[in-house]
């Protein structure tokens, strides 16, 4: 049973926004630190987005001012709300803890930007 379940990817035009979720156990949410990756075939699969804490964030410099990453409490989810989207953001995305964790990761959730 897959423990973390990436959803909301999908085709979206350049400058276009998206939300991405991913739904968790309770004791992966409250115990680890979340983070966003994504990966390009061919590529090294790279952190995009790390929730530190509730009040810290970190970004990587691609995604800096177009990506928020956010957690809901009750629902056990953490989200990636991408704005102003450019074709290099095109990727399967993942969710997983910082550090990452094999286990964990799910089957992601596909993202392509063009027009």
């Amino acid at each position: 049973q897959a423990q973390l379940v990436e959803s909301g990817g999908g085709l979206v035009q350049p400058g276009g926004s998206l939300r991405l979720s991913c739904a968790t156990s309770e004791s992966i949410f409250s115990f680890y630190r979340m983070g966003w990756y994504r990966q390009v075939p061919g590529k090294q699969r790279e952190l995009v987005a790390d929730l530190i804490t509730d009040d810290s964030t970190n970004y990587a410099d691609s995604v800096k001012g177009r990506f928020t990453i956010s957690r809901d409490r009750a629902k056990n989810t953490v989200y990636l709300q991408m704005n102003s989207l450019k074709s290099e953001d095109t990727a399967v995305y993942y969710c997983n803890t910082v550090p990452a964790r094999a286990p964990f990761w799910g089957q992601g959730t596909q993202v392509t930007v063009s027009a």
